[in-house]
Parts: structure tokens; C-alpha cells; sequence
């Protein structure tokens, strides 16, 4: 027995639209629900996020959620062409990543990462 992958995250969030509006704009398809839905959920390669109402819960900082892209500039560029500010510009981390990160509307930490080439 052994794990393959993750299936789906699932956040929560305090404004369907605004959160929907956010995950369309950095690539993700929409794959069911919507802006005016209950539940959303967006496609990410194999994977899944979800959107799911907070129904009046106070949101705080949980962690992070790290996306795998095939060009991580190209992401930076998108979130700053469609008006977010990312946390910082992307940069080769220690651990061997090109990363940079964003919050969402909610205030979850979204990363965008691809592996560095070691060689």
C-alpha cells in the first residue's frame, strides 16, 4: 500500500467571487461550481483545489499550498498582470526550488515553485 498523490486541497474562504476570480486568474480551471456556488472546484494538473465558504469562521494563517509550474516567471507575470502583489519576486531557494509566493483573498499562501536543474 502507498499514497500515489494528493487528490484535492480544500480552502476555505469568506468571498466565493473574489477567491474564484483569483484561482482563474493564476491558470486554474474551473472544473465545478463557480463565483456564485457553494462549493468550487478548480482543476490543477492531476490534482484538485477546492473552495469551500468559511460560513462565518474567522480564517487565520494554516500553512501553505505548493504548485508545481512549468515556468515560475510566467506565473509571477500573470499574478502581476492580473493585479496581485506577490509576497516577493520569484528566486532560487536553497533547497533547490524557483519560487515566489502570494496570498490569496482569503489570506491562504499560494506558491508557485519549479525545481531547480542540479546538476
Amino acid at each position: 500500500m502507498t499514497i500515489e498523490c494528493l487528490s484535492a486541497l480544500t480552502l476555505a474562504t469568506n468571498d466565493m467571487p473574489a477567491a474564484a476570480a483569483f484561482y482563474r486568474a493564476m491558470g486554474f480551471e474551473q472544473a465545478w461550481g463557480g463565483p456564485e456556488c457553494g462549493f468550487t472546484v478548480f482543476r490543477g494538473g492531476a490534482s484538485f483545489l477546492n473552495l469551500t465558504p468559511a460560513e462565518g469562521r474567522q480564517l487565520a494563517w494554516w500553512g501553505r499550498a505548493i504548485f508545481w509550474v512549468d515556468d515560475v516567471d510566467a506565473y509571477h507575470r500573470r499574478a502581476l498582470d492580473a493585479g496581485y502583489r506577490p509576497l516577493a519576486e520569484p528566486q532560487d531557494a536553497p533547497w533547490g526550488e524557483r519560487c515566489f509566493a502570494l496570498l490569496d483573498p482569503d489570506g491562504h499562501e499560494i506558491v508557485f515553485a519549479r525545481r531547480l536543474d542540479r546538476r
